[in-house]
């Protein structure tokens, strides 16, 4: 035998109240940022995905800085590796910073090199962490380039 469960209406029954639900407007709703990844180690591209789709931002990767030309996705935030193969993170950010309103970048390097790490400064990057980076140290500088409430 089912059990069926009827819920009472208001108008049926004087001491059920009856509550408006609310429905998100385009006005109302708030879309997470997106941040791109661009880097051309794969592993690296889908852990730092899932991490920041953790943290409730939306993401989107590319293996290469001529694969996200090509698709031209417009962006909160971008997480660059400073050395990509063919074009590498500093000539993005040079064509990047051409634009009219210019993404943050924050630079992720395996290779330090202080006068990389100078230019892209100096060219108007937000963040510059060297591989491994603690993920919170990524998180805060997210949370600071979108003041998105992540988490």
């Amino acid at each position: 035998m089912n059990d069926v469960l009827v819920m009472p209406r208001a108008r049926d029954n004087p001491k059920v109240t009856e509550h408006k639900v609310l429905r998100p407007t385009p006005q109302t709703m708030v879309e997470p940022p997106l941040i791109v990844i661009v880097d051309d180690d794969a592993s690296f591209r889908r852990a730092v995905g899932r991490l920041i789709r953790l943290w409730g931002f939306r993401a989107s990767t590319f293996a290469s800085a001529e694969e996200y030309l090509r698709l031209a996705v417009r962006s909160d935030c971008m997480v660059l590796d400073l050395h990509l193969e063919g074009m590498s993170g500093l000539e993005l950010q040079g064509l990047l910073s051409a634009q009219t309103k210019p993404i943050p970048i924050i630079f992720v390097t395996a290779m330090d090199d202080p006068v990389a790490r100078r230019t892209a400064l100096e060219a108007g990057a937000v963040a510059y962490l060297e591989k491994p980076f603690d993920e919170f140290r990524l998180l805060e500088v997210l949370q600071a380039v979108t003041a998105y409430p992540a988490g």
